[in-house]
């Protein structure tokens, strides 16, 4: 039986702090390789490759992942919408810098926090988390604008946009995983949807836009592809499943909103990224929004 924590312990603090580092990292990471592999079809290899991962750890610990239960139709209403939200950062980097996207990204708890009462009146929103969505919703506003007028970072809008609705589908994923029978599968099945269906669905978007495909990577390349196929797809998204499963989720959520940070960091320091007044402004008004929906009533 799983023992769940009212805290994080000091196991929970480093792994949500690894995980965040690197997932700013990541992006940045997917960034650089899009000179040698193309987008669509370097997210299809990743999560072909995760997908087998995943499926030998799930061998190795009797984990079941094809028995009946029910959860067939949203699994892969899950799935598809998760291979649509990488479909969408993939595209999105080859238009806007990555600590852009990484924010645009990261208001996918708004879309949640906007959408689950429909479905899970338990979780109904009061008005200082309104609020919260408000500043949130103000901060996308305001960085994109920078996007179409073309400031510091130059116009970045279709990529902006891209980021945008990749949160929104990582929002509608939450969703659909809280709000129908995938909340009572396990973590590795639940992850298994996701990774499967991207690995079936995305080489098909790759060819429909022909992309070129070329196994022949650099030795960048290479590593690239494995450390986005090990560490992101399989080991950082098992362990957050992990996680979910034996600490308090609201304690962990504000982790995640670190991400962006490291990755305003990492594409600054080795992309040599815009870091522009706009963005920074953003990044705090997003901030803000996060403590207001996150807070807890008096």
């Amino acid at each position: 039986m799983t023992v769940r924590k009212d805290h994080l312990d000091a196991t929970a603090v480093s792994l949500l702090l690894a995980c965040c580092l690197f997932w700013g990292f990541q992006q940045v990471l997917v960034k650089a390789t899009l000179a040698e592999v193309p987008p669509v079809f370097q997210a299809a290899v990743r999560f072909a490759g995760a997908t087998l991962l995943l499926w030998i750890w799930c061998r190795m610990r009797g984990v079941a992942l094809f028995t009946r239960d029910g959860s067939l139709g949203a699994g892969l209403l899950a799935g598809a919408l998760f291979a649509g939200e990488f479909a969408c950062i993939y595209l999105g980097l080859q238009h806007t810098s990555a600590s852009r996207l990484t924010v645009f990204l990261y208001t996918s708890p708004f879309w949640v926090a906007a959408l689950l009462p429909l479905f899970v009146k338990t979780e109904r929103l009061r008005p200082v988390q309104w609020a919260g969505l408000a500043c949130a919703f103000a901060a996308v506003a305001f960085a994109l604008r920078e996007g179409f007028l073309g400031g510091g970072a130059g116009v970045t809008w279709p990529g902006d946009l891209l980021g945008l609705a990749a949160g929104a589908l990582w929002g509608l994923t939450t969703v659909t995983i809280r709000s129908t029978t995938l909340a009572r599968v396990s973590a590795e099945k639940m992850l298994y949807y996701q990774v499967a269906v991207s690995t079936i669905v995305l080489p098909f978007l790759s060819a429909g836009l022909g992309e070129h495909w070329d196994f022949e990577f650099s030795a960048f390349a290479a590593v690239s592809l494995l450390v986005q196929t090990v560490v992101g797809a399989f080991a950082s998204y098992l362990a957050w499943m992990w996680m979910l499963g034996r600490y308090p989720a609201t304690k962990i959520s504000v982790f995640v909103f670190l991400t962006p940070i490291f990755a305003l960091l990492f594409g600054a320091l080795w992309l040599r990224e815009a870091v522009t007044p706009s963005l920074l402004a953003a990044l705090a008004l997003v901030a803000a929004g996060i403590v207001l929906v996150n807070r807890k009533p008096g």
